[in-house]
């Protein structure tokens, strides 16, 4: 018994990289410093829009699907397989969601973009797990399959309906949103105020209470639920197990297989709902193309994350918020962020000074410079760069998080049956 425990702490994958963790005391000082700085900058610039109700529940909106991407991604990558066809489930989601919720109303729709995205996921197991394919060659396949099958069943499925084309579905019934009386108005009347942080804090809890979907409250509570499926039990043990050293798992009985084909599937159910998330609450109807990337950025969420589900829904939170910051004042509010950014760079050139990384510090300084030099010199930001903001953001923060980053020890690695015997 007591060998069986050493070797499942050998399998089991240690705690933060080596890193040591953050207190909750100090994760709560850094998102106050961080929530005082963004208004900061709000008064300063006068883009009272950056924290109103609006742009949160915008952003929340936004941000569902991409983590809900991430989220399939953790799962398939914790067992040890890279999940490049989340772009693919996504689509078969948005279509299947599409095409059973305005038949059978939208929560049978949700039910069928999950199973859509499934589909997906147990064909990129069945490539990767039983016939070894590398796993980026079998995600591009899916996502150039995903695309070709859609297409294909639109021309029987939608075309010659009222509202329906090739290229797109009939429109479909919304999903039941719920606002909670009372506190919506006060929150929104308070956020109007433009106060200095109380009316950013309200702004931020009322995009939270205001006009919320029913499948937004279903995906919010999927993170803490897979953070304790993976991290709390005994089958996600053994999950993580075969993400990390797949050999040392079946010595100690673990069917490493089955456990990759779960992971993967639900990967692919996870990325389904989101693009059912797309077809049916983001803009109630399916429109080819409408993915436009989110798979992708799901999967630079979760890496940005550290393969973590909180960290993921960090990274999808923030490329949702830069793009609602488009959506919503447009340059106005992207003008105000390269103000933020230079702060942000500010701040970064003293902690890397007390690190002692002196080339990072002057990098940073020049390019904070640079940055407060463009806003104050400038009324607005150009369109192209508005509309490039939510990209550009992601690659920054992917670049400057790339250190601190581990994934599984054996992502990707190819492993076949009969290996630890």
């Amino acid at each position: 018994m007591s060998t069986s425990k050493a070797t499942a702490a050998r399998v089991a994958p240690t705690k933060g990289g080596g890193r040591r963790k953050l207190s909750l005391p100090v994760v709560l000082l850094i998102i106050a410093g961080a929530l005082a700085l963004v208004s900061l900058v709000r008064l300063i610039s006068g883009a009272n829009d950056v924290t109103s109700v609006g742009q949160v529940a915008g952003a929340l909106e936004l941000a569902v699907p991409i983590g809900l991407a991430g989220l399939g991604g953790l799962w398939a990558e914790r067992a040890g397989v890279v999940n490049i066809g989340l772009e693919g489930m996504m689509v078969l989601g948005t279509w299947f969601g599409a095409w059973a919720g305005f038949q059978w109303g939208p929560w049978v729709g949700v039910l069928f973009g999950i199973l859509g995205g499934c589909l997906g996921g147990l064909l990129h197991a069945v490539i990767t797990v039983t016939f070894g394919v590398n796993h980026i060659v079998s995600g591009v396949a899916i996502n150039i399959l995903a695309v070709g099958v859609t297409r294909y069943l639109s021309n029987f499925a939608f075309d010659g309906i009222q509202g329906g084309s090739s290229k797109q579905s009939p429109r479909i019934d919304p999903i039941d949103k719920i606002t909670i009386p009372g506190l919506s108005d006060w929150l929104q009347d308070l956020q109007q105020q433009h106060w200095f942080l109380i009316s950013d804090i309200a702004g931020i809890l009322g995009g939270l209470v205001t006009g919320l979907s029913l499948l937004t409250v279903v995906a919010l509570l999927l993170i803490p639920a897979t953070w304790w499926i993976l991290w709390r039990t005994p089958f996600g043990l053994r999950l993580r197990s075969c993400g990390e050293s797949p050999v040392a798992a079946e010595t100690l009985g673990v069917n490493v297989y089955k456990y990759k084909y779960i992971a993967v599937t639900v990967s692919g159910g996870l990325a389904g709902l989101g693009g059912a998330f797309l077809a049916i609450v983001a803009t109630g109807i399916y429109q080819e193309g409408q993915t436009g990337g989110r798979g992708y950025i799901g999967l630079a969420a979760m890496i940005f994350g550290n393969w973590m589900p909180g960290g993921m829904a960090l990274g999808a939170g923030l490329f949702g918020f830069t793009d609602s910051l488009k959506l919503r004042g447009g340059a106005e509010n992207v003008h105000a962020m390269l103000l933020l950014l230079a702060i942000l760079l500010v701040i970064a050139v003293f902690w890397q000074l007390y690190r002692k990384k002196y080339v990072a510090a002057v990098t940073s300084a020049a390019v904070s410079a640079l940055l407060f030099t463009w806003y104050f010199l400038t009324d607005q930001v150009p369109s192209q760069f508005v509309d490039a903001a939510p990209y550009v953001t992601t690659l920054l923060v992917l670049s400057l998080s790339a250190q601190r980053l581990r994934m599984p020890k054996a992502d990707g690695v190819p492993y076949r049956k009969g290996e630890g015997k």
